[in-house]
């Protein structure tokens, strides 16, 4: 999977608007259901006393707008209690004009008064109704807004990856999947505590709630078409069935489970899973290797912890690299990926690297300017 590439938008765009404007009965019924489990990042919203204040100076300022064109006009109006039109007058003209009163006391007579409430009055009417109401139309409109929003990423959603339990393993796993240089929108995470799921959304990723030994939730995340998923629950048991059902509904994705007890690493295998990693067994080497010998621990904490010293990343040889062996490389290579097989120390450093290899090098991070 390249995280560089974006899905081909322009297909995908129209096939939106087509299912927007003739969605089936069934594909209305899975948004309104998906919407109820699926969080989507959090916008940059803007606070709500902000939101009234500026609702209330647009509707001053379009009730100002309609004072100063009555007063300008006042010689068209009639006013019943003493015939004449002063500032006062137009401002409460264009009070209950706008707020559709209408007492009647005051009323345009001549043609040019007429023509103005037809055609400037009467919109600047409807435009002070919309400002007012706006927000009972917000909260109207939310649903629907977030159904689009829904069915917009379902639409485009492909070659992602899911990312099954968002505590500490699956938060610092994502951490390295953005640091690696995979976009937010292409990370997805389900859960089945909601408090996890808004923390998810509050990160800027799309979230799913519900259980994820079930296919449907699974499905809500579209693990279908996802090329990775990462499968970090807290209990070892729930890990099997997740990866039993993850293989199921996707054959081909590459399915990375943390576990706790080493004894249970061939059962996941043995359901699909391609690469287990034992969270005890891994913890106690490290507390092992700290207490031996602590600068070799702190240097595999360094290669595990992207972004802290040195990083160890998998990268294509680059044309200038082809035809040399992998001591001629800038980097330092510990390892050479061929035809997907990898070659160690021993074995990659006999042979000269070809287009199309993958290495693994040690190196540190480039500094901002």
């Amino acid at each position: 999977m390249k995280d560089d590439e974006h899905p081909p938008t322009h297909g995908v765009r129209s096939a939106l608007l087509r299912s927007l404007w003739s969605r089936s009965r069934k594909e209305a019924r899975d948004d309104a259901e998906a919407g109820r489990s699926i969080t989507m990042p959090v916008l940059n919203v803007v606070p709500p006393l902000q939101q009234v204040l500026k609702r209330l100076f647009l509707a001053i300022l379009v009730l100002v707008i309609t004072v100063l064109i009555v007063y300008a006009d006042r010689e068209g109006y009639n006013d019943n209690s003493d015939g004449s039109l002063d500032l006062l007058d137009a401002a409460y003209y264009a009070t209950v004009t706008l707020s559709t009163t209408g007492y009647g006391d005051i009323t345009p007579v001549s043609g040019t008064a007429r023509l103005t409430n037809i055609f400037v009055i009467t919109p600047l009417r409807v435009l002070f109704l919309i400002i007012l109401v706006g927000t009972t139309l917000e909260v109207l409109t939310e649903r629907t807004r977030q159904q689009v929003r829904i069915h917009r990423w379902r639409a485009r959603t492909r070659d992602h990856v899911v990312v099954v339990g968002y505590g500490t393993k699956g938060r610092h796993a994502v951490e390295t999947l953005i640091g690696q240089g995979i976009r937010k929108e292409r990370i997805v995470v389900v859960d089945a505590q909601h408090k996890m799921v808004e923390a998810a959304g509050d990160d800027g990723l799309v979230a799913v709630t519900g259980d994820a030994t079930r296919s449907d939730t699974l499905l809500k995340a579209e693990l279908h078409r996802a090329t990775r998923v990462i499968i970090a629950p807290q209990r070892d048991e729930t890990a099997t069935l997740i990866t039993l059902t993850a293989r199921q509904l996707n054959k081909h994705a590459t399915i990375v489970v943390a576990v706790r007890e080493d004894e249970n690493v061939p059962l996941l295998k043995q359901s699909g899973a391609d690469t287990v990693v034992t969270s005890s067994s891994s913890a106690g080497r490290l507390l092992g290797t700290f207490t031996a010998t602590p600068p070799v621990a702190r240097t595999l904490e360094d290669l595990m912890t992207l972004g802290s010293g040195m990083d160890l990343i998998e990268r294509l040889v680059t044309p200038e690299e082809v035809g040399r062996t992998p001591r001629e490389c800038a980097d330092l290579v510990v390892a050479v990926v061929r035809n997907r097989k990898m070659l160690d120390y021993t074995e990659g450093w006999q042979t000269e690297l070809r287009p199309g290899d993958r290495v693994i090098t040690i190196s540190r991070p480039v500094a901002a300017a």
